[in-house]
């Protein structure tokens, strides 16, 4: 009996210390088109249809810093919420504002300059919002950076700023890093975050390695055992590239991939050698010899990373589950089926 009473103790901690079943997702996509490529097609207006998508995270604009200007806006979008709706749609979209700030920013700012950064953020927010938005109201707003343990007392500041001057729920992007490190990176002062489960390594880091999703990578760093003290979402990623390297140096990133595999030969797993002079897109020029790091990520290796996430991440019982990103090129790389079960897999 005694042995018994012992064992019961030990039970009731396993199964407490599990993971919240996942009872709700909400579909969701981000948009991360600047404002020179076309704001919508026939297949993207589908997907959110047919996924039964109402949120989208925008990105409205990114903000770099120079000495000689200080904080200033870049890569505006060209997104319109009348491009997507359309007779076929029933109601609305959620619209999330989405804002990526460089850790330069932070790294240069004083407070004063953080000050005026979040008024400024906070107006053209608003701006846009009755530009592209049709004046449709905006609950929340999204702030993405790349902190570091030097830039956070900083870039905390400025979110604290953001809040009362938005008067909006404030969200922000975590990455694998701080998830894993929160005592060392600290746990940003907003409402709720979406982990960013890819873009795990730097890309030329590590020629051996997916560095967009690498699943021994991604679980290292979600085996922690404890749970994130925000509400935690999620976001994965739904896009591949090829890294282009000529006479062995990195030259650049190619997205559209569909003109230049007929002309590739695998040399080692990731790694292929040009094989016929190729030009794409008109601006990038291929030839025989240049080596291609192809990074892709199929729906199987989504659906085992799904998994590895269920197993290591403690969730509550309604989450937000957000593709990178909503681009008619990368996702004719997968079906509708594929699709809807990168949602429907947190709830099984």
């Amino acid at each position: 009996m005694k042995k018994i009473f012992l064992i019961l103790p030990l039970l009731f901690l396993i199964f407490s210390c599990g993971n919240t079943k996942v009872e709700k997702v909400e579909n969701a996509f981000y948009y991360w088109k600047s404002n020179d490529y076309p704001s919508s097609s026939n297949k993207e207006k589908d997907i959110l249809i047919n996924q039964n998508i109402k949120k989208l995270y925008v990105k409205f604009f990114e903000v770099d810093y120079t000495d000689a200007m200080g904080s200033f806006p870049i890569s505006k979008t060209g997104f319109s919420l009348n491009s997507y709706c359309d007779e076929k749609s029933t109601s609305f979209y959620e619209i999330i504002p989405t804002v990526y700030i460089k850790n330069i920013v932070f790294q240069k700012s004083n407070e004063k300059d953080l000050d005026k950064l979040a008024d400024n953020v906070n107006f053209l927010i608003n701006k846009y919002a009755i530009e592209r938005l049709d004046s449709l109201k905006v609950s929340e707003i999204q702030i993405d950076c790349d902190w570091t343990a030097s830039t956070k007392d900083k870039y905390f500041y400025f979110l604290k700023k953001l809040k009362p001057i938005s008067q909006k729920v404030i969200s922000a992007t975590l990455r694998l890093y701080p998830y894993k490190y929160p005592n060392k990176m600290g746990v940003p002062p907003v409402d709720k975050v979406t982990l960013m489960c890819y873009n795990l390594i730097n890309p030329l880091a590590d020629q051996s390695k997916n560095s967009i999703l690498d699943l021994k990578e991604l679980e290292s760093y979600l085996n922690t055992g404890k749970k994130y003290p925000l509400h935690l979402d999620v976001a994965l990623p739904v896009y591949s590239w090829m890294q282009v390297y000529q006479n062995n140096q990195f030259t650049g990133v190619l997205y559209d991939v569909k003109d230049i595999k007929p002309h590739l030969k695998e040399i080692k797993p990731l790694w292929y050698e040009v094989q016929k002079d190729t030009v794409i897109n008109y601006e990038t020029y291929l030839r025989v010899g240049d080596k291609i790091k192809y990074e892709e990520i199929t729906a199987d290796k989504i659906i085992k990373a799904i998994s590895i996430i269920k197993k290591n991440i403690k969730f509550d019982k309604e989450i937000t589950v957000t593709l990178f990103h909503l681009d008619e090129n990368q996702l004719n790389n997968y079906s509708d089926e594929e699709i809807s079960h990168f949602y429907s897999d947190f709830i099984k």
